[in-house]
């Protein structure tokens, strides 16, 4: 072989050249060598198909579509399914929701902050209703077929396993001559963003997207009672009862939100254009047990969602909402968890025209119950943080507020009593007409004028009660529909808005309510009524308290305790003393009248 030097040595740069000359000719046979081949060879087709430029020139592939009536020719999309079930879990402080690429939808959403009965996270979606009727975030079409058939696809997600919010989540399904994309966007709160649309040969068509199932919290039949469905149009909030509710019935207008809820959570769809907005309210049943059964998954257990309930079983409604656009493409926030008035009075339809506040439907006296529970809250935010503590400080400072009136009411009974012998006296007089004869007006109007004179108000011992009563009735309609207190403790009670347990409240009910109308003088008031609402009374109040919220007992028997010491005390007074006197005096007088007296053929004549 020939030697080569080191560039450096002297005759290195001969060697240099022989080695160029050697690549030059090497270079122009290999070119050559190409150039032969491509002439004598020409290249094949790709077996996988033509090359970029044929395949540039190549018409696109397209399928017939029929529209208004005409056959035409769009483009074919290429195929976009998922090869096997994943899931992807979306995480914030407040929640943890799992979506599953079936169907792209959530099959659980744990609410962090709150439990079930059994002390594990509550999850929101009803898992088995779910199964029967669909899982949050599903769509609903008015073809049950295309429907289950879009609710059962395996979408392909942008993203699986976990991840933690803020963040996007997108859904893909094409197959045929569908096109569904469904994009959820989280933050930091219990909203999410929906962004769905299902085209059919490049169309949209009305796919609205869901919340059929219920909620997590409805473990039992009496929990389904309070369910309903919440809208409000133009600032105008309605709430339709679960009798009230058809399935399929779709609502056209303009929605500033919409959506299902039961005593304590909601899931409630907030839509970007409110103007082309729609609604269709979901109705479906299930069979659960009559008692509380846990079956591991936090749920009455449906035994046959199609059948007839057996003995220890009841049919129970499932209702729920579905929201979407009249042009196809749905775009809406949902809110999905507790209707704390903190958290509602947040949350803000499209252009901040009204919030979900309103969601609190307390009943006929919801008026009067909003602004009892407003009190109870700023009591819970600035002096304790117990709610029983809570109901407590408000049952006491309600009893002072409406102490003055029961001083009057004292006032206005002894004067009354003072009277009664002369109103007695005009009755005498009249005894004999009938109660249809026109002469008792005149008998009125003397007792009336009467009580004028000496400065008695008739209504007067009525004022506290007018007053009292309303109340009742406002707490009776707010606390077991407040989540504040779900789960509240105090003292024995686990459970402020659920019964007492131990039924202790509502027997210290009767017997206070029993001392009440003891110790409380019912000037003018037949001895007979008298003791029969002695009677009555205590037990109304003992049924009204045994299976309710034990936080409406809790405010009635601590009522009843203030009552009592409050009437103990002003019966030591120089009014009371002489009240109970006058009434002493009387009571001895009828006394009297009965023991000289006897019955003649049926009238009474004294000896």
């Amino acid at each position: 072989m020939a030697e080569f030097r080191n560039p450096n040595q002297p005759g290195a740069s001969q060697d240099n050249r022989s080695l160029f000359t050697i690549m030059a000719i090497m270079i122009l046979v290999f070119a050559g060598l190409q150039f032969w081949r491509a002439k004598h060879n020409p290249q094949t087709a790709s077996p996988n198909g033509q090359t970029q430029q044929q395949q540039a020139n190549q018409p696109t592939p397209t399928v017939a579509a029929s529209v208004a009536g005409q056959t035409i020719q769009v483009p074919a999309v290429q195929p976009v399914v998922a090869a096997a079930e994943s899931t992807t879990v979306v995480e914030n402080e407040l929640y943890k929701i799992t979506f599953s690429n079936k169907g792209a939808q959530a099959t659980s959403w744990i609410l962090k902050k709150y439990k079930d009965s059994y002390g594990q996270p509550l999850d929101l979606v009803h898992t088995l209703a779910a199964q029967t009727v669909g899982y949050p975030l599903s769509l609903y079409t008015y073809d049950p077929s295309l429907t289950a058939s879009l609710n059962n696809a395996l979408y392909l997600p942008s993203a699986t396993g976990n991840i933690t919010a803020p963040q996007t989540l997108t859904f893909k399904y094409v197959s045929g001559e569908y096109q569904v994309t469904k994009t959820f966007s989280f933050d930091d709160t219990y909203i999410l963003h929906a962004d769905t649309q299902v085209l059919r040969n490049g169309s949209p068509i009305r796919a609205l997207v869901a919340w059929p199932g219920g909620f997590g919290d409805q473990e039992d039949a009496k929990s389904y009672g309070g369910s309903q469905v919440d809208y409000s149009q133009e600032q105008k909030e309605k709430h339709l009862a679960v009798g009230k509710v058809t399935g399929g019935n779709t609502l056209n207008g303009s929605f500033d939100w919409a959506g299902a809820s039961d005593l304590y959570f909601a899931a409630i769809f907030l839509p970007d254009a409110p103007d082309s907005a729609t609604v269709a309210t979901l109705d479906s049943s299930i069979i659960v047990p009559k008692a509380n059964r846990h079956n591991g998954l936090g749920h009455g257990v449906p035994v046959a969602p199609k059948g007839e309930p057996g003995k220890d079983e009841i049919k129970v409604p499932i209702i729920g909402a579905a929201v979407g656009d009249l042009s196809g493409h749905t775009q809406t926030r949902l809110f999905a968890g507790p209707k704390a008035v903190a958290v509602l009075r947040n949350v803000h339809s499209a252009g901040n025209k009204t919030s979900l506040e309103p969601l609190l439907d307390f009943g006929f006296f919801g008026i009067i119950g909003k602004y009892l529970f407003l009190a109870l809250f700023a009591i819970h935010q600035y002096v304790t943080p117990n709610w029983g503590w809570c109901i407590v400080i408000l049952t006491v400072l309600i009893n002072l507020l409406i102490l003055p009136l029961r001083i009057k009411t004292m006032q206005s009974g002894l004067k009354m009593q003072r009277i009664q012998p002369q109103m007695d006296a005009v009755k005498a007089r009249y005894k004999n007409l009938k109660v249809t004869d026109p002469k008792r007006n005149e008998m009125n109007a003397e007792i009336m004028q009467l009580q004028k004179d000496n400065g008695v108000n008739m209504f007067g011992g009525c004022v506290p009660t007018l007053i009292q009563m309303p109340l009742l009735f406002a707490f009776f309609g707010m606390l077991p529909k407040v989540v504040e207190l779900r789960q509240a403790h105090w003292f024995w009670l686990p459970d402020l808005s659920s019964a007492d347990p131990y039924h202790i409240l509502p027997i210290l009910m009767v017997i206070s309510q029993f001392l009440v109308q003891f110790y409380t003088p019912s000037p003018g008031v037949d001895p007979q009524q008298q003791k029969m609402m002695a009677f009555m009374m205590p037990v109304f109040s003992g049924y009204m308290t045994w299976n309710y919220s034990s936080g409406l007992a809790l405010y009635w028997s601590v009522g009843n305790l203030i009552s009592i010491a409050t009437q103990f005390i002003m019966n030591k007074t120089s009014i009371g003393q002489e009240m109970r006197e006058i009434a002493a005096k009387r009571a001895r007088r009828k006394a009297g009248e009965g023991v000289n007296s006897k019955t003649i053929q049926g009238k009474t004549v004294k000896r």
